[in-house]
């Protein structure tokens, strides 16, 4: 898989997540969470079920609005929306498909450039010749896209007619077509096989020669370790280890919150 085609430029952005707190009522989601997405870097955050992952997600998207802390995005702070998501800068897959099944992977690739388009609604309207000029350059980077990860034999398919690995392909490039700073990728690997998982793999390490960093929430351990700079741990909404994959990986702590009984060290 070649990544290499309108590359853009930059180092990706640097996000700040500092002493996050959320809770539900009488629960705590999560409680003083802290670490950082170094610009250029892949960070995993992981944790057994119910540790605060998407929880913290939703936050960084805006769907969430902490009780305390503060989000910080290349040194200004942060007050994300769904709705400007895309205008700061970050791009978020979804755990599912999330793909409209009555538009083609061309169709749905492009509904992830919407936000990226520069003219209005009634340049669209009225047919303006920069409305064209927009509608071309979109469809023409979605195209690029959908070739260089593998799609452009199934463009003008549906995704109910394709396999699960080539509609979550599909997915990922929505992402990826308003040139994010920030990627968010909630578990990607979802329902993956072995050789999907490698090209998974490749994509998210080739990700900062685009321009983007990552935060990556993922089950599959294996792939973590691979492809992340560094992890972030959680556990009942804590932040309980931080450090490169082979430290948290070797860290006592980090094995008892997943295996559920104490581990010597």
């Amino acid at each position: 898989m070649n990544l290499e085609t309108h590359v853009t430029p930059g180092q990706g952005a640097h996000l700040e997540v500092d002493a996050v707190t959320v809770r539900f009522g009488g629960l705590t989601a999560l409680e003083s969470v802290s670490f950082e997405v170094p610009s250029g870097q892949v960070v995993g955050v992981i944790g057994p079920n119910g540790a605060g992952k998407t929880t913290l997600f939703n936050v960084i998207c805006g769907f969430i609005r902490p009780h305390a802390g503060d989000l910080v995005l290349d040194g200004s702070p942060l007050r994300p929306s769904p709705q400007r998501l895309v205008r700061h800068g970050i791009s978020r897959s979804l755990q599912g498909l999330g793909l409209f099944p009555g538009l083609t992977v061309l169709e749905n690739v492009l509904t992830g450039a919407t936000h990226t388009a520069r003219t209005g609604f009634f340049s669209g309207l009225l047919a303006l010749p920069r409305a064209d000029r927009d509608e071309r350059e979109l469809r023409e980077r979605a195209e690029a896209l959908i070739d260089e990860l593998g799609l452009g034999a199934h463009t003008h398919a549906y995704p109910t007619t394709l396999p699960y690995a080539v509609s979550k392909r599909a997915a990922l490039a929505r992402t990826l077509i308003s040139r994010p700073r920030l990627l968010l990728l909630d578990e990607p690997a979802g329902g993956l096989g072995h050789d999907d998982i490698d090209s998974l793999a490749e994509l998210i390490i080739g990700m900062p020669g685009r321009g983007c960093s990552v935060m990556l929430v993922e089950h599959r351990v294996d792939l973590v370790m691979d492809v992340c700079d560094s992890l972030v741990v959680l556990d009942f909404g804590k932040v309980i280890a931080r450090g490169v994959p082979a430290e948290v990986r070797n860290d006592p702590v980090v094995a008892e919150a997943y295996l559920g009984a104490e581990v010597p060290a």
